[in-house]
């Protein structure tokens, strides 16, 4: 396990999105990537405060968990991929399309977390800049 994938994703959601200072908690696994010296200095350098679970601990990252079971359930143990390039664009589609813009959840009244985070921002006292 590299750090390079956690450091590519961390620049990209970046590029979509600048957090507000002090306000963005990046939570993972023990997993070394996310532990490396690397990946510490770029959380640093973008002003994200790191949290990691507790060793051994799965109910630390349960939304995590339950996102990855969802998305084998319902994505990648029905799927066969013939390359990277046709998974990679098949699992970003059925996150930002599907997973993110149509699928309903109940742990947000059921709305989806485009809807949720949407009325998240119209409703707080004070916006962060997008």
């Amino acid at each position: 396990m590299q750090s390079e994938l956690v450091l590519t994703a961390l620049r990209a959601a970046l590029g979509q999105r600048l957090p507000c200072r002090g306000g963005l908690i990046f939570h993972s696994d023990r997993g070394s990537q996310c532990a490396s010296r690397d990946c510490r200095a770029a959380l640093r350098a973008a002003g994200i405060t790191g949290s990691m679970s507790c060793r051994a601990n799965c109910w630390d990252n349960s939304m995590a968990e339950s996102f990855f079971g969802t998305f084998k359930t319902k994505l990648v143990h029905l799927e066969v991929f013939v390359d990277r390039g046709i998974a990679r664009t098949t699992i970003a589609e059925w996150i930002e399309v599907f997973y993110n813009r149509q699928r309903l959840h109940s742990t947000i009244g059921y709305a989806t977390p485009v809807q949720f985070e949407k009325l998240y921002w119209a409703t707080l006292p004070q916006k962060c800049p997008a």
